[in-house]
């Protein structure tokens, strides 16, 4: 068999070098121009000068990570978390909170120019969250260290796979304060409990479930000594084995209340929920707001979840009907609707990357449509669906380069972008979360 010689690939020669930084990507990320192109700085701030290492250069572009800040932006502040320089959770403790918001909503309006060739945004005020605590939900890596010798739990530091030991994480609920240093000792005491991979933290209204997800079967004996070790903290304890199945018929469903619905929501430890219950809160409202619906209105929410959305709009609309993928989100929704007495809505489970030609859940009497995807966007749907026959069009975005591409193609079907506004789901990351409505023309 002939082999075809291929190049040895050149090992990165990093060198330090002095940026300007101009602006920040969506991803939290300094820009500044390197070699005649763009370049990519971890950890810089925008009007700074910084000191960085190229850790890769691309054709198109480079990336580098700051070392030391020569002039420093007037909204650079000292970090709050013992363990920012080494986790990989949050990137921007080091921006002033409320500037997080601005530079942001800047990131959307480059994309937005980007890719759907639109400028001057209508934005509307930010929906703000608390600054700490706010993740009522989380997953947490466990994985042996073979240098250190033990099981670390925490999360993943930045730009790698190793696990960074915490002690205590700001941005997580107080109910989970103590949560790190527990597990860490309770998992480096028995040898059997080494199987764990990880650890996700649920916080219901009423419950705090850890849900410990093991590779190999953990005898009952040390389950119970885990059990009673954590007791005092008042967690949940769920154990997840091999199968994938989380198994929580033994206990009470989790649930989450809207006072400002009368609504109450319960879902699956395996289900999505937004993690931050005050922005999702705001987030409802607005959207009922935004929409303005008179009673006769038939709604398509696509993404649809466990119905959070569906049934807020449900109790102003004539009907909606909810379309979701994962077929246990569709049964909760369906539920939800049964629990808070909802009886104008239909649930759906179809795959929306997927032709719809057939789909049955589709009629030409739907007049509003929601869009609330996973950070792949929509794109799949919106150019099946006969978007004309639509009047308005409410996108909640969690990416906001496939919001830009997406509304690209709703602009192109006659719609025009009337409100955006930024839900800062998630202060101190990097993570931009957006809603968009769109109006015929």
């Amino acid at each position: 068999m002939a082999q075809i010689f291929k190049a040895k690939k050149k090992p990165l020669q990093k060198q330090s070098v002095v940026l300007d930084i101009t602006a920040m990507d969506h991803q939290g990320r300094g820009i500044a121009k390197h070699n005649n192109k763009v370049c990519f700085v971890s950890g810089a701030l925008p009007n700074e000068q910084v000191k960085a290492t190229i850790v890769d250069d691309k054709a198109r572009y480079s990336s580098a990570v700051t070392q030391k800040v020569i002039k420093a932006s007037e909204s650079r502040v000292t970090p709050f978390c013992e363990h920012y320089n080494h986790c990989g959770g949050c990137q921007l403790q080091h921006l002033d909170a409320r500037q997080q918001v601005v530079e942001k909503q800047a990131a959307v309006n480059q994309l937005f120019e980007k890719f759907a060739k639109q400028n001057n945004l209508n934005w509307q005020e930010p929906l703000l969250s608390k600054p700490t605590h706010y993740r009522r939900s989380a997953r947490i890596a466990v994985m042996f260290d073979k240098a250190a010798k033990k099981m670390r739990v925490g999360y993943r530091a930045s730009g790698s796979k190793n696990i960074v030991s915490i002690n205590k994480c700001a941005i997580l609920s107080e109910a989970f304060v103590d949560v790190f240093t527990l597990f860490d000792k309770i998992i480096n005491q028995h040898k059997a409990l080494h199987s764990i991979s990880h650890l996700q933290l649920c916080q219901s209204d009423e419950q705090n479930f850890v849900v410990i997800r093991h590779t190999k079967a953990i005898p009952d004996e040390i389950k119970g000594l885990v059990e009673q070790t954590t007791a005092n903290y008042k967690y949940n304890i769920v154990w997840q084995s091999e199968t994938d199945v989380i198994d929580h018929s033994h206990t009470a469903m989790p649930f989450y209340y809207l006072d400002e619905f009368d609504l109450k929501f319960e879902f699956g430890l395996g289900n999505f929920i937004q993690v931050n219950a005050q922005v999702n809160q705001a987030m409802l409202k607005q959207a009922a707001n935004w929409l303005n619906l008179n009673g006769d209105e038939n709604i398509l929410d696509l993404f649809c979840g466990i119905g959070n959305f569906s049934l807020v709009l449900a109790k102003q609309a004539k009907t909606v009907i909810g379309v979701e993928g994962v077929v246990s989100a569709v049964a909760m929704a369906t539920q939800n609707a049964q629990t808070n007495s909802i009886d104008n809505t239909q649930f759906h489970c179809f795959d929306l990357t997927q032709k719809i030609e057939k789909a049955q859940w589709f009629t030409d009497n739907l007049n509003v449509l929601v869009l609330d995807p996973s950070r792949t966007g929509a794109m799949a749907v919106l150019e099946q669906l006969p978007l004309k026959q639509f009047k308005t069009i409410l996108y909640v975005s969690c990416d906001p380069v496939t919001l830009a591409r997406d509304s690209a193609i709703i602009s192109q079907a006659g719609f025009e972008l009337n409100k955006i506004g930024l839900m800062n789901m998630f202060p101190h990351t990097g993570h931009i979360e957006t809603m968009a409505l769109f109006q015929r023309r």
